[in-house]
C-alpha cells in the first residue's frame, strides 16, 4: 500500500508542472482569445441588431411611401375616371343638343313641305273647279245637240 502511495505521490508530482501548464494556458485563452472574441461577438451583434432595427425602420418606411404612392395612384385614377365621365357626359350632351337641332330642322322642313303641298293642292282645287264649269259647259254642248236630235 505504501507503493502505492508512493507511486500515487510521483503521478502527482509528475503531473503538478502538467496541471499548472494548463492553468496557465486556460488563463492566456481567457485573456488572449476568449474574452476579445467575446467583445467582438458582442459588438458584431450589437451592429447586426443595429442593422436589422434599420432594416425593419426601411421596410416600414418603404411600407408606407408605397402605401402613400398606391393612394395618389387611387386619387389619380379617381381623377381620371371623373375627367372621362364629364368628357362623356359633354359630348352626349353636344350629341343630344346637334341632334335636338337636327330633328327641330327636319320638323321645320316637313312643316314648310306640308304647308307647300297644302297650297299647291289647294290651288289644284282651284284650278280644278275653276276648270269644271268650263268643261261642264262643253260636256253640255257635247251631249245636248246629240240629245235633241241634231247632227253633227
Amino acid at each position: 500500500m505504501q507503493e502505492l502511495f508512493q507511486q500515487i505521490g510521483a503521478l502527482l508530482a509528475g503531473a503538478i508542472p502538467t496541471a499548472v501548464l494548463f492553468i496557465v494556458l486556460v488563463l492566456a485563452y481567457q485573456f488572449l482569445v476568449q474574452k476579445p472574441l467575446s467583445e467582438t461577438l458582442k459588438r458584431r451583434r450589437a451592429l447586426t441588431e443595429g442593422a436589422i432595427e434599420d432594416a425593419q425602420k426601411a421596410v416600414a418606411l418603404a411600407e408606407s411611401r408605397a402605401a402613400e404612392y398606391a393612394e395618389k395612384l387611387r386619387h389619380a385614377r379617381a381623377e381620371a375616371f371623373r375627367a372621362r365621365e364629364n368628357k362623356v357626359k359633354q359630348w352626349n350632351a353636344e350629341r343630344d343638343a346637334a341632334l335636338e337641332a337636327t330633328r327641330k330642322a327636319a320638323g321645320q322642313k316637313v312643316s314648310e313641305a306640308r304647308a307647300e303641298l297644302e297650297a299647291e293642292a289647294a290651288q289644284a282645287r282651284e284650278s280644278i273647279f275653276a276648270s269644271a264649269s268650263a268643261l261642264a259647259d262643253e260636256v253640255v254642248r257635247a251631249i245636248l245637240p246629240l240629245a235633241v236630235g241634231s247632227t253633227r
